[in-house]
């Protein structure tokens, strides 16, 4: 019988982009977050009741890493365009575990301090290092991988969340101990693994290694080239204004990680009548729904024109989600019940939503030559907000039922900003409008 039309088979809508090495860099991601969520979940509890440090001494050991992570970023970026991100990745799993394995060695503040500042570093750095991995080997298909990865990866975290509750409920210091080796020993696991992911094509690495014909895909002078595109070869992200610009929206944008993981908890307790076993529930309701809806809705953003149409549902459901928020403040426990559900469910869809057009938009706008350099400024964002967002969200719990639709006007101006932002331009000789960023064809599978 003959297939219909335009209909994509059942298999193929099931693979991974990538091909081998797409695959075996998902089971990397999956065993990190078994491993970090493992430890994550008993870390700030590891510290009170094995190091006994005091709340004040845990605030500036984590606030201190998370100064010194956001160096992480930009440096691996900037080391990805020179060197093979293979082999920068297994470098900065391996300091991970290190750093982690350090904490062993004493109970003391300031060493505490100082290795778990030093594990920031390169935690921050694979991130972004796996980021340019993935849009480099997955090419046109990024969005894709990056909605399966996620998809993973939230399973990951809650098989290493529900594993380090049994292991708590022993609530000895050697279960404390198991839980950071374990940790441990899933960096050396995927360490091993990365090594036999064969090295992806770099654009900046080709462009800085070989002479391209004026005319080929990838030179300057190719259309939709980086030069073509308005960037000059070997252009700086910090010199883009356009770039920083998208960087400092994102930053507020990112926000709904601290809503879900902050802002609730304590609204549920301090500004609600709804019953404080809600939260935990959020983040049950937030997992379901990312690794249901992640992958189905990716294909609404694989291309740059399609990522930046998201980025208007996305402002509705920031607006709905703080409208909710505010509402549940009002009523008895049920409707506050209801209402917090609503808020939860409208964030988490803004999460898959902005991290779909993040994801595309971040590294069509990077000009090939520097894509890990951009990729590594725009990685400042999200480290940004982990330091800002808990105290933003902090703030807006203490001010009441008002601040939330108040914050989600402000995520809308960020949404209609960076929309604009964005947006088509004209380039001289051009017969219409070109989008800057639409750049996935001729590259050999690079995006």
């Amino acid at each position: 019988m003959k297939k219909e039309a335009g209909r994509v088979p059942f298999a193929r809508r099931l693979a991974v982009p990538g091909g081998r090495d797409g695959r075996r860099m998902l089971v990397v991601a999956v065993i990190d977050k078994i491993g970090t969520g493992l430890w994550a979940g008993a870390s700030t509890l590891y510290f009170i009741y094995v190091a006994h440090l005091s709340v004040a001494q845990i605030g500036t050991l984590m606030g201190l890493s998370g100064v010194l992570g956001v160096a992480g970023p930009p440096l691996a970026g900037r080391l990805a365009d020179r060197f093979p991100v293979t082999r920068l990745l297994v470098v900065a799993q391996l300091a991970r575990g290190v750093a982690l394995l350090a904490l062993l060695t004493t109970h003391e503040f300031l060493p505490l301090m100082l290795y778990s500042a030093l594990g920031a570093l390169p935690d921050r750095a694979s991130s972004v290092l796996t980021k340019l991995f993935a849009a480099r080997v997955a090419g046109p298909q990024r969005t894709r991988y990056q909605a399966v990865q996620r998809t993973a990866v939230n399973i990951g975290w809650a098989v290493g969340g529900g594993g380090a509750a049994a292991v708590l409920t022993v609530g000895t210091a050697s279960a404390y101990q198991v839980l950071l080796l374990a940790n441990v020993a899933s960096y050396l696991v995927i360490a091993v693994l990365t090594l036999r992911c064969a090295e992806p094509p770099s654009p900046s690495r080709v462009v800085a290694g070989r002479h391209v014909p004026a005319d080929a895909p990838g030179s300057a002078d190719a259309p939709g080239s980086a030069a073509s595109a308005g960037h000059a070869p070997g252009s700086s992200p910090w010199r883009d204004r356009r770039y920083l610009a998208f960087t400092g929206t994102e930053v507020w944008l990112f926000l709904d990680d601290s809503l879900l993981q902050v802002a609730f908890p304590l609204w549920i307790v301090h500004g609600t009548s709804a019953p404080v076993g809600l939260a935990p529930l959020v983040l049950v309701l937030n997992s379901v729904l990312v690794v249901a809806l992640q992958v189905p809705l990716s294909r609404f953003a694989e291309t740059p024109a399609a990522a930046r149409r998201l980025l208007l549902p996305l402002s509705v459901a920031f607006l709905t989600g703080g409208a909710a928020l505010a509402a549940s403040a009002a009523g008895g426990p049920w409707f506050a019940t209801g209402a917090v559900l609503v808020a939860a469910a409208a964030f988490t869809l803004a999460e898959i939503l902005h991290s779909l057009a993040s994801w595309e938009l971040s590294v069509a706008l990077a000009p090939d030559d520097a894509q890990g350099a951009y990729l590594g400024v725009h990685g400042l964002a999200q480290s940004a907000q982990r330091s800002l967002g808990p105290v933003v969200v902090g703030a807006a719990v203490g001010t009441g039922p008002l601040a939330w639709p108040v914050l989600g006007a402000s995520l809308v101006a960020a949404c209609l900003f960076q929309h604009r932002l964005v947006r088509p331009r004209e380039r001289a000789g051009a017969p219409g409008p070109v989008l800057l960023t639409a750049r996935h064809s001729g590259r050999d599978g690079t995006p």
